[in-house]
């Protein structure tokens, strides 16, 4: 080749390598003259955010849009509504000023669509996203992205509430896919009522969700805001009768945005560098309760309910055949017409309120700046007020309308007081309370005499309670031949366990037949049996619809689990959480006490983490879930639950995994259910395993939510490293798992205790920071230990500075043990556990 070929040659690779270049080179200004075409990008000069063309999920069309670190985390398109067709468009600035997209033909595709334009302008693409369009003489703004929003708020964006003017720009609009970034069926704006604006989401012209009144710190609707991500927002008067809310971020460079799903949900977002993805850490609607309007006028939601709806004390269904159906879409009525009479309202059978605590206020309130006793008296003197709340950031809101929207929290919240007639009230009559008492004492006597004279007539006739049916009591059923042999003992005690857990909705649990459970089991064949412990087997079994079920039997020669059994049912009857074991039913018959769960098809914890032929599939995106959903599932129990529960007995083998490795926690049997008010508790019975059990609980009977802090924190060291805390010891000093990890972070090695099976440099920050919160909760004081609250906060942020750990309790396993007797060693020892392994000595 002579070398003028090579020259031509040499040229035209320059040329191809500049154009190329030209794709990814970080520019961030568009001019007439200097333009971008598909598939070129503008970058922001952090780097962080890139405008150009995209085409969204299983789409073929060409779309102008800035998005975050990812193409999959869109944030702002142009041609929402005009798609281009092929990949021959561009974004330049047009004759009149104007920033355009234009497509092969230069036909006009989408404009910032800005009047009183000159030709001298240009356009800027600077930090969080933000695109401008720029008088270049003046400088002057003619154009801003954020004010022209499309799906997403951002840090700075500004809602702007005006009952008179809403302005298309400050609406938000959902996706009507999430291949489709056209306008979909929800969109969102601020409305401003007097004193409090609120932010909604609607479904075309219907209200889907809204974020209660905003009281100048918080959206008092949202529960849990002062302690989630949904924090940083700010809001004030603009001068032309305009509220304004936005938020600023806490950390510039790992900011939060706020997205409308196509979907009709809020979720706040932040992107997660290790894991290469966003992460969501709020979403608007996460129970059905969260939905307007769900229950109807005058009823309260609660997602901890079962139903989640019911009226108001003093109003009762309006349809009563639609509300026993689960339509609660009319709503509730008033029970008692009113005797309001405004001036004259203090005569003796006056009209008097009711208090809902913590809830989310009704829509539609008016407001005045006033104090409390004034907001009282106020619409106790106004007969067409039906209710009033007092926010001390808000002033006073009072209703005269329906109470719609009305949602019942655990935390946060107000209190809203409702007018009901005076017989509603707490006070009744001498003659009421005389008489109510007199009809009660004399129901129960009837009750009472009548169920005697039951017993002493009953036969072999199988029993007719909420309970389970004996169907093997009295027969010679040769297909169980080794539960028939049941004397009257046996049924004495069945029916004081039926009376003791009386306190048991029958709606809320299924009641077993026994001859289904032995038939779905194969009558308890050795084949099916998943694991052993305290309380008895474990088995397997398939109802006959095809349901998979785990079957746990109270061993007959077992003196243990009775009372274990109770709470177990009591407790899990009246929780619901995705990261808590379903109790789908018991049976109760025939000396035979057995709880009925869903099946987890992955066992549990210990039997994947612990066994080197299965931990190699748990890599460190699955254990961090894990960890995550236990800690999700704790908080739930401390805080969020109708009860409020101390597990007790927290362990590998108490957590168990679905098919899809998310974890459920089991074993109930040793939880204490909470006063609101308490703390802690004292006991002389010290149950659950030793490795797991806080110090405070182990020598001195102490037990709170931080009992439960400390188990998971072991929990968190045993999922990072992979080894058990009671087999685990150094041979030279006979630590336990927690004094050896202590040391290493004393000497600044932690990172030697990470299991070398799903160890991946690339997440060694996020798997230290782990290690870090596990040490924080296995703090000998109690009072030095997080709160669940606060772990997850942990979890989620990694912008969040951990204070150092203390020493750890417990940390010589061998002085430990060496310390209690076998007896009071196996005393303590778990007594009940739905572990779906064998059971290993402690």
């Amino acid at each position: 080749m002579g070398f003028n070929s090579c020259a031509i040659l040499f040229s035209m690779l320059s040329i191809q390598c500049c154009y190329l270049l030209n794709i990814v080179i970080a520019i961030d200004t568009i001019t007439s003259s200097q333009f971008i075409k598909d598939p070129e990008t503008l970058s922001s000069k952090d780097g962080n955010f890139t405008l150009g063309f995209f085409s969204p999920g299983n789409s073929t069309y060409r779309y102008v849009g800035i998005w975050w670190k990812s193409p999959s985390t869109v944030i702002w398109v142009a041609n929402r509504n005009q798609p281009l067709n092929d990949s021959s468009g561009v974004v330049t600035i047009s004759e009149d000023g104007n920033l355009v997209v234009l497509n092969g033909h230069k036909t006009l595709i989408w404009s910032s669509n800005v009047s009183n334009t000159s030709n001298r302008t240009r356009s800027t693409f600077s930090g969080f996203g933000k695109l401008v369009l720029l008088e270049t003489t003046k400088g002057n703004i003619l154009w801003h992205s954020i004010q022209h929003a499309s799906d997403t708020i951002l840090p700075g964006m500004k809602l702007t509430s005006n009952e008179t003017r809403r302005s298309e720009k400050h609406k938000l609009t959902s996706w009507k896919s999430p291949s489709d970034p056209s306008f979909g069926s929800f969109s969102s704006w601020s409305v401003n009522r007097p004193y409090m604006p609120e932010v909604f989401i609607w479904k075309e012209t219907i209200p889907y969700w809204r974020s209660g009144p905003w009281n100048g710190r918080v959206f008092t609707g949202i529960q849990g805001m002062e302690y989630a991500y949904v924090n940083g927002f700010y809001g004030g008067d603009d001068g032309e009768g305009n509220i304004d809310i936005y938020y600023i971020t806490r950390n510039e460079s790992e900011p939060v945005i706020y997205n409308l799903n196509w979907q009709g949900q809020y979720q706040a977002k932040c992107w997660d560098d290790e894991k290469d993805e966003m992460r969501i850490l709020w979403t608007s609607q996460e129970s059905e309760c969260d939905v307007y309007g769900t229950c109807g006028a005058f009823a309260i939601c609660s997602s901890q309910s079962s139903p989640i709806c019911s009226c108001l004390r003093g109003f009762e269904p309006k349809n009563k055949e639609e509300w026993n159906s689960q339509n609660w879409t009319s709503g509730c009525v008033r029970r008692t017409s009113l005797e309001c009479d405004g001036v004259n309202n203090t005569k003796t059978n006056a009209d008097g309120f009711l208090k809902l605590e913590m809830v989310k206020v009704p829509d539609s309130a008016g407001g005045s700046p006033v104090e409390p006793d004034l907001c009282r008296s106020q619409c106790l003197e106004n007969c067409s007020c039906i209710a009033y709340s007092h926010d001390g950031g808000i002033g006073c809101m009072s209703w005269n309308g329906n109470l719609l929207d009305i949602q019942q929290f655990s935390e946060g919240g107000l209190d809203l007081y409702v007018r009901v007639a005076y017989t509603e009230l707490d006070h009744g009559t001498n003659t009421t309370i005389i008489i109510t008492v007199t009809v009660t004492v004399g129901s129960i006597i009837i009750v009472v005499f009548a169920y005697i004279m039951w017993r002493r007539r009953a036969s072999n006739h199988p029993a007719k309670l909420w309970h389970c049916f004996r169907s093997t009591r009295g027969k010679n059923n040769k297909a169980f031949p080794l539960f028939n042999e049941v004397g009257t003992s046996e049924e004495y005690k069945d029916d004081n366990i039926i009376e003791e857990l009386s306190q048991v909705n029958p709606k809320e649990l299924i009641l077993f037949d026994f001859e289904k459970v032995a038939i779905a089991t194969n009558t308890f064949h050795f084949s099916n049996k998943l694991g052993q412990g305290g309380f008895g087997l474990v088995y397997k079994g398939k109802l006959q619809d095809g349901q998979e079920i785990a079957v746990k039997r109270l061993s007959r020669a077992s003196g243990q689990g009775l009372e274990e059994f109770k709470n177990e049912v009591v407790v899990l009857c009246k929780l619901q959480h995705r990261n808590l074991v379903r109790l789908l039913g018991c049976c109760i018959g025939g000396g035979e006490k057995m709880l009925i769960y869903e099946y987890m098809p992955n066992k549990s914890l210990d039997a994947n983490i612990f066994d080197p032929s299965k931990n190699k599939a748990l890599d460190w995106r699955t254990r961090c879930g894990i960890i995550e959903g236990v800690a999700r599932g704790l908080l739930y129990l401390h805080r969020d639950s109708r009860l409020r529960i101390i597990h007790r007995d927290l362990k590998p083998s108490n957590i168990l995994l679905d098919e899809e490795l998310n974890p459920k926690i089991s074993d109930f049997g040793m939880a204490r259910i909470f006063g609101r008010s308490e703390d802690q508790a004292n006991t002389g019975r010290i149950v659950g395993t030793y490795g797991y059990m806080s110090p405070e609980y182990a020598m001195q009977g102490l037990f709170s939510e931080k009992s439960d802090v400390f188990s998971f924190g072991v929990l968190i060291l045993e999922i990072v490293s992979g080894k058990r805390n009671s087999s685990f010891y150094d041979n030279e000093h006979a630590l336990s798992l927690l004094g050896f990890a202590w040391i290493q972070w004393r000497e600044g090695s932690i990172s030697s205790l990470i299991d070398p099976s799903m160890y991946d440099p690339s997440h060694q920050k996020s798997i230290i920071r782990c290690l870090h919160i596990g040490l924080l909760c296995v703090q000998e004081h109690a009072v030095d230990r997080p709160t669940m609250a606060t772990v997850i906060s942990m979890l989620n942020s990694d912008v969040e500075i951990l204070p150092p750990p203390s020493q750890p309790a417990f940390i010589l396993r061998k002085n430990m043990l060496s310390s209690v007797s076998y007896e009071e060693r196996h005393e303590v020892s778990s007594i009940n556990t739905i572990s779906l392994t064998d059971i290993y000595a402690r």
